[in-house]
């Protein structure tokens, strides 16, 4: 809030005299003349740890991996770590180690990367979609509710730009209903609900070390719990199906080979090392974006709330008002991009109208909705959950890693943002 404040008079006469200029998608000037941050963010620090593991000849898992599993569970408050190979195969170990399996139901959300839904597909249980809050964008646990049914075995929220879903209300039902609750976290390293890190929050939790993502490795993941035996079940299914403490040639459940090597967790040892000031300044700045967009006729920004007492921005969203605007969200970003602010459109449609789900894909159709043990009438294509239609059609991304430039920055996107909006009639 402070940066807000501080900037405040400046902010305002900036607005003015940018807001009156002709958009710069019609040849005005622009209203942000700068260069954004890059990604990833690396130094002498991951030099360093990459050439060391190099030189040592220990490539594979050891010493570096066990390191960053255990400091990782501490940064987000949870007592193991099982790193893998994506944040895919950790949902999927996940699914596998709570004996998830053919027939099952998991309610997911329909605005998310696919491997929340398809990670669900592929260990034969069915995902069924529930919709999402318009001032959160994470799940509606009211929906969530509306769609358990005696199949019912897990929820899975995603904790959406690292917004924190409504946690206290999904343990409530998952009390009620002998449920697992399974974190996509994917977007939310740093974040915290009520002081404890997501992943910790229900039964286990899964993070990406994507190449886009908060704290990165080109890729991998790791799967988070406080349930020591569940994380050596899910160390078994990433291991090849071996047992802690067991022969290496003695195999106990049908697992894959999803392990981190030692220069992934040397790497991520030295981005952890960045990631608290980071994630604070990225709230930071989210917040003057909060404060000064606000303000703004034809935005919506997100809800606030105080059980969510951390949160680490994988990117800052805010939703247009496109019945004040009278324009589409498309025409708005190349506007807005014209003015010099990076910024994208995010999921254009909810995971249910994706070819898969319509089964309009090529090769054969997925097991189990298309095979007779699930033995119920599933049709995704009659699937609607109408905030997610509508979000998909007025949201729009701001990335993570502009969220780490100075606190002018962040005036100046809201400067931008208030000039498109004031002059949108001026789109041709």
């Amino acid at each position: 809030m402070g940066g807000f404040v501080a900037g405040a008079v400046f902010t305002l006469k900036a607005m003015e005299d940018r807001t009156v200029a002709e958009l710069a998608i019609n040849g005005g000037p622009k209203a942000c003349e700068r260069e954004w941050p890059t990604w990833p963010v690396w130094g002498e620090e991951e030099r360093r740890a990459l050439l060391g593991v190099l030189e040592s000849g220990e490539w594979w898992y050891g010493e570096k991996v066990r390191q960053f599993e255990a400091a990782f569970a501490r940064f987000q408050s949870a007592r193991y770590g099982v790193t893998c190979s994506s944040g895919t195969a950790a949902l999927e170990a996940a699914l596998l180690a709570l004996g998830i399996g053919a027939g099952d139901e998991v309610v997911v959300p329909p605005y998310t990367f696919v491997a929340t839904a398809s990670a669900v597909l592929r260990i034969n249980a069915i995902p069924i979609f529930a919709d999402i809050q318009p001032h959160t964008l994470c799940i509606d646990p009211d929906d969530v509710e509306r769609k358990i049914s005696e199949r019912t075995r897990a929820i899975m929220p995603v904790h959406l730009a690292g917004y924190v879903a409504d946690m206290d209300r999904l343990s409530e039902l998952a009390r009620a209903h002998d449920l697992f609750i399974i974190e996509d976290a994917c977007h939310s390293w740093g974040s915290q609900w009520r002081g404890k890190g997501t992943g910790a929050l229900g039964t286990c939790g899964a993070f990406s070390f994507q190449a886009t993502k908060n704290i990165s490795s080109a890729e991998g993941g790791i799967i988070l719990t406080d349930d020591e035996a569940l994380a050596e079940t899910c160390r078994s299914y990433t291991n090849c199906g071996r047992g802690k403490d067991r022969p290496w040639y003695q195999h106990f459940v049908l697992g894959g080979n999803l392990r981190m090597t030692e220069f992934q967790g040397a790497l991520l040892l030295a981005q952890l090392g960045r990631l608290e000031e980071q994630t604070l300044r990225r709230q930071a700045n989210a917040e003057i974006l909060d404060d000064g967009l606000g303000a703004v006729a034809g935005i919506r920004t997100l809800k606030g709330d105080s059980r969510m007492t951390r949160r680490g921005y994988h990117m800052y969203c805010f939703r247009l008002d496109l019945s004040v605007l009278g324009t589409t969200r498309e025409r708005f970003l190349e506007a807005l991009r014209a003015e010099g602010v990076p910024s994208v459109a995010g999921y254009p449609y909810p995971l249910y109208r994706n070819p898969l789900f319509e089964r309009r894909g090529e090769g054969p159709k997925f097991c189990p909705v298309s095979c007779p043990y699930y033995a119920r009438e599933l049709d995704y294509t009659k699937v609607a959950c109408p905030v997610c239609e509508e979000v998909c059609r007025d949201t729009c991304w701001i990335m993570h890693a502009n969220l780490l430039a100075d606190e002018t920055a962040m005036h100046d996107i809201v400067a931008a943002i208030a000039k498109v909006c004031q002059n949108v009639g001026e789109l041709r």
